[in-house]
């Protein structure tokens, strides 16, 4: 069963790392339902928060590869209601 979730993300020297994110976000777009990304220039930060809808599975890897990318740190928040 898919569930809801929501994927916080602070990205640190985005330089470095925006790039990368966008790939693993783009590769999973059919779980992304909604973005948000404030960009924070002069501390060289982003915070991005994503909607997604999946399995937990999916939820779970799409968190994983976000959370290998150097400079990116990823917390995910996951209904316990089934959709």
């Amino acid at each position: 069963m898919k569930r809801v979730a929501i994927i916080s993300a602070i990205l640190e020297q985005t330089d470095a790392c925006q790039q990368s994110f966008n790939t693993v976000i783009s590769s999973f777009k059919g779980l992304v339902k909604g973005r948000m990304g404030i960009p924070l220039q002069e501390e060289d930060m982003a915070v991005i928060s994503i909607v997604v809808i999946g399995e937990l599975d999916e939820i779970n890897s799409l968190t994983g590869k976000l959370g290998k990318i150097p400079h990116v740190n990823v917390k995910t928040s996951i209904s316990k209601k089934e959709v």
